[in-house]
C-alpha cells in the first residue's frame, strides 16, 4: 500500500483486484509511475515505455490522463517537494493490458471478468466493500423492500436507485424506528409566501405543456387554496413553536403532503418534487450532493405508493437522505 499526503491510496489483492481511493474531487483515480510499477510487479522503465506508446498510438491523450501534483519526498535527511506526474485510471488500465507479468495477468483476468459481469448483468458488485458493510446494506435493502411491499406500480429500477442513494449513508432500521434522526440545520426565519410557490408551479406547468408533457389539468387545484393549505401546514405552529422546526423537516413534509394530499387534479408527484427542490433552494440548503433527478423520482414514487401508516418512516428516509454527506 502506498499513501500520499492527499490521501490517494493503492491496494493490491492476490486475485489482482484493485481498489483505489479517488482524489479529493472524486473525479478519477490516480497513481504515479512508481506506484503503477509496484502494482504490476515490473520496473519503472517498463511503465514509462508503455505509457509513451499508449500516447503515441492515440489510445489516450496525455493531457486528459496526467495530473501534476506536488509531492513531498524523502531524500536523505531532507524532505523535498517535487512536482510529480500522476496518471488516472484510464492510463492504469491501459498499462495493465500491455504489461507482461504475473501481477498484470492476474489483473487482466479480474478486469475481464468484471467487464463481462457488467455487460451481461448490467451491474458489478464490489464484493470486498459489500462484505465490510453487509449487515447495514441488507438493512437498507430490507427497509426499501418493506416500504415498497405489494406496490406493483413501483418500477424496480426506481427501487434500486433508492437503495443505492441510501446505501451511501448506510443508515439502519434502528435509527428511524427510534426516531433517532440526524441533527438538522438550524433555520433563520424563512420568509416565503405561497404565492411564490404558485408562480413557480405555473412556470413549471407552462414548460411541461410546451414540451407536450402535460395538459391544462396539470397542477389545477381541486379546490381553490388547496396548495396554500398544504403550504401553511408546513409552516404551522404548535404552542408557539414551529411544528417542523428545521429546513429539512419542512422540505420533507412539503414533498409528502403535496404528493399524498392530492391538491391537484393531475401532476401531484411532479408538483411535489418541484416544490421540494424549490423550497430547499429558497432556504439556501445545498442539496447537490444528496439529490439527483433519479433519486427524486424514486422518492416521489415511494411516497405515492406508501401506506399512510408509513408516513413517519417515509419522512425519516427523506431526512436521512438530506443528511447524507
Amino acid at each position: 500500500m502506498n499513501k500520499q499526503q492527499n490521501e490517494i491510496v493503492i491496494y493490491k489483492t492476490k486475485q489482482g483486484s484493485v481498489s483505489l481511493i479517488s482524489d479529493n474531487n472524486k473525479e478519477t483515480l490516480l497513481a504515479n509511475i512508481n506506484q503503477i510499477a509496484d502494482l504490476f510487479g515490473v520496473q519503472k522503465p517498463a511503465i514509462s515505455k508503455h505509457l509513451k506508446n499508449i500516447f503515441k498510438d492515440g489510445e489516450l491523450t496525455k493531457k486528459a490522463t496526467v495530473s501534476i501534483l506536488e509531492t513531498v519526498q524523502k531524500e536523505g535527511s531532507r524532505s523535498v517537494k517535487r512536482n510529480i506526474e500522476y496518471y488516472n485510471l484510464d492510463a492504469i488500465i491501459s498499462v495493465g493490458y500491455r504489461i507482461n507479468s504475473k501481477s498484470a495477468t492476474d489483473f487482466r483476468i479480474w478486469a475481464t471478468q468484471t467487464l463481462k459481469e457488467h455487460i451481461t448483468q448490467g451491474f458489478t458488485i464490489n464484493k470486498d466493500r459489500l462484505a465490510q458493510d453487509k449487515t447495514k446494506f441488507l438493512e437498507a435493502v430490507d427497509t426499501v423492500k418493506l416500504l415498497t411491499k405489494d406496490r406493483v406500480d413501483m418500477p424496480m429500477d426506481d427501487v434500486l436507485e433508492l437503495i443505492v442513494s441510501f446505501s451511501h449513508t448506510w443508515f439502519s432500521l434502528e435509527n428511524y424506528d427510534k426516531s433517532n434522526f440526524p441533527v438538522f440545520h438550524k433555520q433563520d426565519d424563512i420568509k416565503l409566501d405561497s404565492n411564490e410557490l404558485y408562480d413557480g408551479i405555473a412556470k413549471l406547468k407552462q414548460t411541461l405543456i410546451d414540451k407536450g408533457e402535460a395538459t391544462a389539468l396539470f397542477a389545477q387545484e381541486k379546490n381553490k387554496g388547496s396548495l396554500d393549505s398544504v403550504f401553511c401546514s408546513v409552516f404551522q405552529s404548535v404552542f408557539g413553536n414551529d411544528a417542523y422546526p428545521s429546513i429539512e423537516e419542512k422540505a420533507a413534509h412539503l414533498l409528502y403532503f403535496i404528493i399524498k394530499n392530492h391538491p391537484f387534479s393531475d401532476g401531484n408527484k411532479r408538483s411535489g418534487a418541484f416544490s421540494f427542490i424549490w423550497f430547499l433552494h429558497k432556504a439556501g440548503f445545498d442539496y447537490s450532493n444528496q439529490i439527483n433527478p433519479a433519486t427524486l423520482t424514486s422518492l416521489s414514487l415511494l411516497i405515492a405508493e406508501s401506506h399512510p401508516d408509513e408516513k413517519d418512516k417515509v419522512i425519516g428516509l427523506v431526512l436521512l437522505l438530506l443528511n447524507k454527506k
